[in-house]
């Protein structure tokens, strides 16, 4: 499990009269007072006069994130009244789904000793069903797979055994379906969180390769293959193999696919398995490491999402390809001045160590273009450059102008924020300057890395319709918790991949 076991049920109920150990409710930033949102009118009626008092007394403003919680007394049937700030309302007078997502994720931290919960935060559509749904499960998420007494399941920690999700709409069959479909999504993303944070000597190449083949086995239509050092030298993935040489632990390459019968289309994934990065040759500071074990989010993301789009019986053909190799100093690690043959011919002068993830990606995005599919999306830990550029909260979307609209469309839809860069034309020159190969891996160039990295990858995509998220910066919070949003791997584009794969089944 990567979720606690709770069990979840939508249900129609009046929140205040709802037999539960705490009831969650929303409140917001209205004009002069703080507003209830949908679904608490009933809570706010039970108290009467006193509520308005209540809340100043309290000090509740309704901003975003704010928790506070006291004894329900006998006005309504919960033993304990928390109350969520959702913030500002929408100019509608409406809160979006990012917003409502967020709440959830804030109260499922705050009712650590309930054993039951209700949740009646705004969820009047199917959309707000699933932000509410996925908010609660992800915001409850905790990895504890190393304290002392938890065992080795990782993801399990006190608290609710049974959530009830209210809704007006509980009865409707497109609110059940986004309330199940909430459920599959969240333990994708769950998922990949718990394979983030493991501990990179117990996530190396071969275990993570070894991981994603046993969930794949419990997934319904999914196949798998996984090439070893042996294969790949074999199929003369030199890119995999030239980062890899330096570990003691072999490099790997899983692909998965998943065709369903009715397929609309067809969607190849491509995601940067470095299961820690410490810069090879080019040695990154010690600082700098701390989190590297974080530098397979992509890999972990691609493998997620598609056990979710085959979960949820999406009719789409997905093949996934996850390189994966440890970057590590040695004797044997390759070195500034090498050339590398990538698999389908290209060969690529090397002045980078730390300039890895890119070395893996051309050889497996090669082996997509094979599966001749309609669009590749290629999502990595890419660069430094990224983060600098757009912070650590947002993604950055590069490739072909339509796939880069409709993941930013679906990244919005997902709640996850991407912004659009661009490859401009000079950046060609930048990537073809080496002497002695066909393609330069990195030019020490201070401005416009971010960019160069996109244009080398695309040199490998075959001109076919294509992406690259670039979530250095997003995949992993070091802070605190804050909304859905966890410490640690945050999952981050496997529901951005989902959504987009949701809405290529629509095509025509």
């Amino acid at each position: 499990m990567t979720l606690p076991d709770i069990t979840y049920t939508l249900r129609t109920a009046s929140p205040a009269k709802t037999r539960a150990e705490a009831i969650v409710v929303g409140v917001g930033q209205g004009g002069k007072d703080v507003e209830v949102t949908t679904g608490a009118e009933d809570v706010k009626a039970a108290y009467g006069r006193r509520w308005r008092g209540m809340l100043a007394t309290l000090g509740v403003s309704g901003k975003a994130g704010e928790v506070t919680r006291l004894p329900a007394g006998e006005e309504i049937g919960a033993q304990l009244l928390v109350m969520v700030g959702l913030g500002k309302a929408d100019a509608d007078g409406t809160y979006s789904a990012d917003a409502v997502r967020r709440a959830a994720g804030a109260a499922a931290r705050s009712v650590p000793n309930a054993t039951s919960v209700a949740v009646a935060l705004p969820a009047d559509t199917p959309e707000l069903v699933r932000a509410v749904t996925e908010g609660y499960l992800l915001g409850g998420y905790t990895y504890t797979a190393y304290k002392s007494g938890s065992g080795k399941s990782g993801g399990e920690s006190k608290g609710p055994s049974d959530v009830a999700v209210l809704s007006p709409i509980a009865r409707r069959t497109d609110a059940v379906t986004a309330f199940e479909q909430a459920q599959i999504l969240a333990q994708a993303i769950a998922g990949t969180r718990e394979w983030v944070n493991v501990p990179p000597a117990d996530l190396t190449p071969p275990a993570f390769a070894e991981a994603i083949e046993h969930v794949a086995g419990l997934v319904d239509g999914v196949e798998t293959t996984v090439y070893d050092e042996e294969q790949l030298a074999e199929l003369g993935c030199g890119g995999i193999l030239a980062v890899g040489m330096g570990s003691a632990a072999p490099p790997r390459l899983v692909e998965l696919t998943y065709s369903p019968d009715d397929a609309r289309g067809h969607i190849a994934l491509v995601g940067k398995g470095i299961t820690f990065d410490s810069g090879g040759l080019t040695i990154k500071p010690g600082s700098s490491m701390s989190t590297m074990k974080s530098d397979m989010a992509g890999a972990a993301a691609v493998a997620q999402a598609t056990f979710a789009i085959a979960r949820l019986g999406l009719p789409v053909k997905v093949s996934a390809f996850v390189p994966m190799a440890e970057n590590m100093v040695s004797g044997s690690s390759y070195r500034p001045g090498d050339v590398v043959t990538h698999y389908g011919g290209t060969t690529v002068e090397v002045s980078n160590m730390d300039a890895e993830g890119r070395m893996i990606l051309a050889d497996a995005l090669v082996r997509a273009t094979e599966v001749s599919p309609d669009v590749i999306i290629d999502v990595a830990t890419l660069t430094g450059h990224m983060v600098m550029a757009l912070g650590d909260k947002v993604s950055g979307v590069l490739g072909s102008e339509e796939v880069v609209e409709r993941i930013l469309a679906a990244a919005e839809v997902a709640g996850e924020q991407m912004w659009p860069m661009p490859i401009p034309e000079w950046m060609d020159e930048r990537i073809r300057s080496s002497k002695v190969a066909d393609l330069n891996q990195h030019d020490w160039i201070r401005w416009g890395g971010g960019l160069y990295a996109a244009a080398f990858l695309r040199e490998f995509t075959g001109g076919l319709p294509w992406a690259h998220l670039d979530i250095a910066g997003p995949s992993f919070n070091s802070g605190g918790a804050s909304g859905h949003q966890t410490p640690g791997g945050t999952g981050v584009a496997v529901a951005t991949l989902v959504d987009y794969v949701r809405e290529m089944a629509t095509d025509q």
